[in-house]
């Protein structure tokens, strides 16, 4: 190739001097830098928008739905709140869940789970009422409460051994039960076992499907339950 084609090629501007003669600089022709710079990088920072902004939309669909009582009468509101936990658990697909951060109290927030709705719906039968849901977790004692406040001193929860199958799996055994009022308890025998996925974790929020196409949504409680 001549100089003066290679010249052609070259951007202005774009050549340096090798021995006192212009070289052009390779790979230098205009349209394919165009193309380079028009490609967009993904950052930590745009899949950080990404889902804080797929979080945000989840929590102002559930926000309205009274922990998932409003929910089992409207199927629409369901399918949408469904197709938003799927987004959350692509942003969430590669990520660890079963780690040291799911110890903790987690309070509910809505859930498709029909007993513990029952529960929530059906307290006025008994002279009270559901107070704050929780899901109690110790990874490293193996442990997990279930667990259904009814202020100001009853307490329904259920005990269970867990195991970690997968990088977000936990299988869960129930161990035993308890009804709990302020000088009374009446044990309860265990009835089950499974598992959930939590198929998103971070600091605020977890989400989790379980062995029953059951769905969970739950946030860090303000506070730490124990027996």
């Amino acid at each position: 190739m001549t100089t003066a084609v290679l010249t052609l090629l070259s951007p202005p501007r774009l050549a340096t001097e090798i021995k006192g003669r212009p070289h052009p600089i390779p790979n230098s022709n205009p349209s394919k830098l165009q193309h380079i710079r028009s490609i967009p990088k993904i950052t930590c920072s745009s899949i950080t928008t990404q889902s804080q902004s797929a979080k945000q939309d989840l929590l102002n669909l559930i926000s309205d739905q009274d922990r998932g009582l409003k929910t089992q009468k409207d199927p629409e509101k369901r399918d949408a709140i469904v197709k938003a936990i799927d987004a959350m658990a692509n942003l969430g697909r590669n990520t660890v869940t079963t780690g040291d951060s799911l110890s903790a109290t987690w309070r509910l927030l809505w859930t498709t789970e029909k007993e513990q709705l029952f529960i929530i719906e059906k307290a006025y039968l008994f002279g009270t009422q559901a107070g704050d849901v929780l899901q109690v977790i110790d990874v490293d004692k193996k442990t997990l409460n279930n667990v259904i406040t009814f202020p100001p001193d009853g307490v329904f929860f259920v005990r269970s051994a867990i195991e970690i199958a997968s990088s977000q799996r936990v299988n869960f055994k129930f161990t035993s039960a308890v009804l709990r009022g302020s000088n009374w308890e009446i044990p309860l025998p265990p009835f089950g076992q499974g598992w959930f996925e939590t198929v998103y974790l971070d600091d605020e929020i977890r989400v989790v499907k379980d062995i029953r196409d059951d769905y969970l949504i739950v946030e860090h409680a303000p506070y730490n339950w124990k027996e």
